[in-house]
């Protein structure tokens, strides 16, 4: 299947929103934008918010996705900083849809395992693996430019593998789980470039 899609990933936040679009064509990710959205100007919480809708619907505009992927709110200790990133993951996905667009959510652990083979892996670490699978030179001025990528690719990883190639993965072992990222790599030298 050679269809064309394009995945804008989001990584919310209240402060700084981190975007990244990807393009895949013949089933290869390529490398669109990435950007961050400052909150910081608007102190009222729920002014904050339309501007979010604003800039989510903005991107949905310029660049046209086929998909949507949102990285979900981790779980912390302060409820308020919780209901409030809710909120503003929630307001993002209401533009996604009111735009007609697929919605997938993926947890922080998700992306990073799938980026980088480790859930514990530092924005720097996910920000040096997205850049080189995408082959971007750009350096951003925020890991949350990175993160929207991350879950951009996430999405792509997650559910574009043909079963053939899962099937005949000789670095996966009982159950469908590989071994790790270092035997997928020893596995599949063609698989990387």
């Amino acid at each position: 299947m050679n269809q064309e899609r394009t995945i804008l990933g989001i990584d919310p936040g209240t402060q700084l929103i981190g975007w990244g679009v990807i393009r895949v064509i013949n089933n290869r990710p390529l490398f669109v934008a990435m950007g961050v959205v400052s909150l910081k100007s608007n102190k009222d919480h729920f002014a904050r918010l339309g501007r979010i809708f604003e800039e989510i619907s903005g991107l949905i505009n310029k660049y046209s996705p086929t998909e949507f992927a949102i990285e979900s709110p981790f779980y912390g200790k302060n409820v308020q900083s919780m209901l409030k990133l809710g909120r503003a993951q929630g307001i993002a996905i209401a533009a996604a849809l009111g735009a007609g667009l697929p919605v997938c959510e993926y947890a922080p652990r998700k992306i990073k395992l799938s980026i980088t083979g480790k859930g514990a892996a530092s924005k720097e670490q996910v920000s040096a693996v997205v850049r080189a699978i995408l082959k971007v030179e750009q350096i951003p001025d925020s890991y949350d430019a990175t993160d929207g990528l991350a879950a951009a690719l996430c999405h792509f990883l997650s559910g574009s593998v043909p079963l053939e190639v899962r099937a005949n993965d000789k670095s996966r072992k009982q159950n469908g789980r590989s071994k790790g990222w270092e035997d997928f790599l020893k596995s599949n030298p063609g698989r990387v470039k």
